[in-house]
């Protein structure tokens, strides 16, 4: 496990950290500096067509060691970090055999990892875990999938006894901010399907996803001395508290669970004349994800109409964009892509968590794109903060099911016990 250790701290160290008002591709220039370095790494491990292009984009190529036909198979993880939370000098912690008690991420500021409040914790007791220090996220989100990926391969060239067809593996740049899959070129990449390696705890197998739109919302006022401010102010931040006081209080992240979906409000800012609210609308169903859509629609059009005579134009400007769709629809027609996943589970006494994503990857994107990709575990708990941590044993696990899919690819119906839906194969 030392290899995974030493790969993923190489990964972590380095700042990703992406940004949403860029509007390069990386949005950060620093994400080069890890890009550059995996296109090296996959050189000197024995990989054939590497490649990165001018935006960051990196693909290579395992070729196949059997002599019948195979499909051609994918592995994709994203190498960004969430900008929700700093990137920069991380700084992890390694926790040997780990007791159940709490873990003391910083004495100085007295910032705890507590089982008390964090359950997942107990269920790696006596196991390696990498925590962070407590002043920044760790990046297991998504640099666990990525030493998951080039571990796998490095296994897999060290081992040609283990038996298997073409790999094609992708790493992405700013899938954080939903662009990791803008410019990915499906046609090159040239795979049959693939697998997002970024979902969480061990044995999580997700091919369900939110629908995914996010709102701008501009509220107008009118600034006025407050003491002759009667029947003449208008407080945009009051009106924006209006709006809000209109959505269902319980359809909120913190409050659903499930299929349930959400809206999140997660950047307010204003002043008297004007204050701007993002918020993001969720959904499985796309059925109700169009009325969530239609809901904060009509309540712009209810408190427009309410203030009309008194400001004299829409007080409330709107703009709705969607930005992913459930993958579904699209990994449905050639189950047996998760099934495999399924079993290479199973055979790994790996119990599989199959459950729709409270969120979105780039598979979502990459399946409407042609190419379905169904997502499993990295191993992961609590992204985008300071209690992110992974447990190393989780990500040795991840490494194994990668290995164990390339195998059942290249067995005769890809080792399932019944004929699944096909897939039309490439040479």
């Amino acid at each position: 496990m030392q290899n995974i250790i030493d790969r993923f701290i190489s990964y972590v160290t380095v700042d990703t950290e992406s940004n949403p008002n860029s509007e390069t591709t990386p949005s950060t220039e620093k994400q080069w500096v890890l890009a550059n370095k995996l296109v090296e790494e996959l050189k000197s491990i024995g990989m054939q067509d590497v490649s990165i292009d001018d935006k960051a984009y990196i693909m290579a190529t395992l070729p196949s060691n059997v002599e019948h036909e195979v499909p051609t198979i994918g592995f994709v993880s994203h190498f960004d970090t969430s900008p929700d939370f700093s990137g920069a000098n991380v700084k992890p912690q390694i926790v040997s055999d780990y007791n159940g008690k709490d873990i003391v991420l910083n004495a100085e500021q007295n910032i705890i990892l507590s089982p008390d409040y964090f359950k997942d914790l107990l269920q790696y007791k006596g196991q390696t875990l990498i925590t962070t220090d407590g002043t920044t996220l760790l990046g297991a989100d998504d640099k666990a999938g990525i030493t998951e990926i080039v571990t796998a391969m490095e296994f897999l060239i060290n081992n040609p006894e283990i038996k298997h067809g073409k790999i094609r593996i992708g790493f992405t740049p700013d899938e954080e901010i939903g662009r990791g899959a803008h410019f990915f070129n499906v046609e090159k990449f040239d795979a049959q399907w693939a697998y997002t390696m970024d979902g969480s705890q061990i044995g999580e197998l997700e091919y369900e996803n939110f629908n995914a739109a996010g709102a701008k919302i501009t509220f107008k006022g009118k600034s006025v001395h407050p003491g002759y401010a009667k029947g003449k102010m208008i407080n945009s931040m009051l009106v924006a508290n209006t709006f809000i006081s209109e959505l269902p209080a319980d359809e909120v992240p913190e409050r659903t669970k499930g299929y349930q979906g959400f809206y999140h409000i997660h950047h307010l800012t204003g002043s008297i004349e004007e204050t701007v609210l993002e918020l993001i609308i969720r959904d499985h169903n796309q059925k109700k994800f169009e009325k969530r859509k239609e809901k904060i629609q009509k309540i712009a059009r209810k408190i427009n109409k309410k203030f009309a005579k008194q400001f004299g134009e829409d007080i409330i400007v709107l703009e709705i964009k969607d930005q992913y769709y459930n993958m579904k629809e699209k990994v449905l027609p050639v189950k047996h892509i998760v099934d495999i996943a399924e079993k290479a589970m199973r055979e790994l006494n790996i119990k599989p968590i199959i459950k729709p994503i409270r969120g979105g990857t780039d598979g979502s994107q990459l399946s409407y794109m042609g190419l379905p990709c169904p997502n499993i575990f990295a191993g992961g708990h609590n992204f985008h903060g300071k209690y992110e941590y992974v447990p190393v044993e989780s990500m040795q696990k991840a490494v194994e099911v990668i290995v164990k899919i390339a195998e059942l690819t290249a067995l005769p119906n890809f080792g399932l016990e019944e004929p699944k839906s096909k897939t039309k194969k490439r040479k």
